[in-house]
């Protein structure tokens, strides 16, 4: 727990700041993705069992995917003011086209871990409980697509937290319903 813990503060210090910003170099959503997915998720579970399973991974993952999305929607929103600071997020490397299709991948991918988790009979159907929350991940990545940019996504970047928090209840409820 003492390597992560100070892992998670040496990734926190580098993410916007030392000789070499991870946000600021494209490594970002990578780093959100896995402090505040993987890490954050099994780190927990671990705490708590101490050991880790495969589907303690996917379930981070699951998480991991849905915070990136709301980097990656704020990253969005500030591509051109980015661009023209010198701030070379992904978002920034990727493009609009590219950033919009990164974050339909993300919250698509998201959905289809508790598919797998039913699918491999891990858990029972109501692990499928977060498909619920589908047509909002729809909804937004709709509203991606057809959104510009620039301050228009500050509503996107809430509702997409939004969304985090239900598919990860949604999800938790599955797991205790599974038991």
């Amino acid at each position: 727990m003492v390597f992560i813990g100070a892992a998670s503060i040496l990734a926190a210090l580098a993410y916007s700041g030392g000789p070499y910003p991870l946000a600021s170099n494209a490594l970002g959503d990578l780093f959100v993705f896995i402090f505040f997915g993987l890490v954050a998720v099994c780190g927990t579970y671990y705490v708590q069992t101490l050991k880790l399973t495969a589907t303690v991974l996917l379930m981070g993952a699951d998480v991991g995917l849905l915070i990136t999305a709301i980097l990656v929607v704020n990253n969005l929103r500030d591509i051109s003011t980015d661009n023209k600071t010198g701030k070379r997020t992904l978002a920034v490397r990727l493009g609009t086209s590219g950033t919009k299709i990164e974050y339909s991948l993300l919250l698509t991918g998201a959905y289809c871990g508790p598919v797998a988790l039913w699918l491999w009979s891990i858990f029972t159907i109501w692990i499928l409980l977060p498909l619920v929350s589908a047509p909002l991940a729809w909804r937004q990545i709709h509203i991606i697509r057809r959104t510009t940019g620039g301050p228009k996504l500050n509503h996107t970047l809430a509702a997409t937290a939004k969304l985090a928090f239900f598919f990860s209840l949604l999800l938790s409820i599955g797991i205790i319903l599974s038991l």
